[in-house]
């Protein structure tokens, strides 16, 4: 496991600000459960597509509850440190003035452009270093229980890459590399870019010499585009008025007034919808970068928005009169 030193290097000095994968100790661990495992095999004459042992150390409840608490650590941690950097940059003038009393005070374009880079960073090594963890645990142990836990967290919604707020992050990093105001001393990360296939856009990512590149297709799968887009909690991207109608709502009452139950249109997960994120940034990114488009969709929208509106109104007068009427009668 070299890249176990190579973490430990890349995060030294950060443990203050961002928490880490107990990378060290879940090495040991299964070094331990590789020799008493083979120790095993040996005197109980297991074959070599013999799964892992009954008692294992590691399965009983030493390793996937170690992973969890520190995957659910560090994805809780990136979560709310991208969310205030973006909720700063896109403040107006008061509102940063207000947030930089509260104790933000990384107010220069330069240096959240620089937090930015070191937070999408921070994310794509730790996503490298679970893939490695329970890659190996599968190989020592001659299972696929790694990959299964993989899809658990994925299901709890702790695997770092379903995190909104890295596309968020990703879409920020390529504004502000495009952005004909930044300064010739701000930070460059090339590592981040806008593609489009066949016409449908993606985020790419790709650093850390290509160990990991990331693809994260923005087609919102009920219209075929993408506008005004929003995360669900599961990771996949829609068009907010696309959203809204797999939601059963109005734009006007909005995702929060979705059913508990209600489902993500793609994946089938339930309860999807009321923790949603709207993708400002990348909604900047797109409308700068396919403006023809974002235009023509604009003004259909603008108009189907206004309708949805008159409509909701008019419900709320009918109802009210209906209530009116019957206090009335009695």
């Amino acid at each position: 496991m070299k890249f176990c030193k190579e973490y430990r290097q890349y995060m030294q000095g950060k443990e203050e600000t961002l928490p880490l994968l107990g990378f060290k100790k879940l090495k040991k661990i299964m070094k331990k459960c590789r020799r008493d495992y083979r120790c095993k095999k040996n005197i109980d004459g297991f074959h070599n597509n013999q799964t892992c042992p009954d008692h294992c150390p590691v399965c009983d409840g030493t390793i996937f509850p170690s992973l969890l608490k520190d995957m659910s650590s560090v994805v809780g941690s990136f979560n709310e440190q991208a969310q205030k950097l973006l909720e700063l940059h896109l403040a107006s003038g008061f509102q940063k003035y207000f947030l930089w009393l509260r104790g933000n005070r990384q107010s220069d374009h330069t240096a959240l452009i620089q937090k930015g880079k070191d937070l999408v960073s921070y994310a794509l090594i730790n996503a490298i270093a679970i893939r490695k963890i329970l890659k190996k645990y599968d190989k020592i142990h001659d299972s696929k229980q790694g990959q299964t836990f993989k899809s658990q967290a994925q299901s709890m919604r702790i695997e770092i890459l379903q995190s909104p707020w890295l596309c968020e992050l990703m879409a920020f990093l390529i504004n502000s590399r495009e952005s004909k105001v930044k300064s010739e001393k701000a930070p460059s990360f090339e590592g981040c870019n806008l593609i489009f296939n066949d016409g449908k856009p993606s985020l790419t990512c790709e650093i850390f010499e290509s160990i990991i590149k990331l693809d994260i297709d923005l087609t919102c799968s009920i219209c075929l585009t993408v506008f005004d887009p929003v995360s669900l909690t599961c990771g996949h991207i829609f068009c907010y008025m696309c959203a809204c109608s797999a939601a059963s709502v109005t734009i006007i009452d909005g995702l929060k007034a979705a059913e508990p139950k209600g489902k993500c249109p793609l994946c089938r997960e339930v309860g999807v919808f009321d923790g949603a994120v709207h993708l400002d940034e990348l909604n900047i990114l797109l409308s700068q970068s396919c403006h023809e488009y974002w235009e023509q969709r604009h003004q259909r929208e603008r108009v189907e928005r206004i309708q949805q509106a008159k409509q909701y109104w008019e419900n709320q007068c009918l109802a009210l009169s209906a209530r009116n009427q019957a206090t009335s009668s009695s």
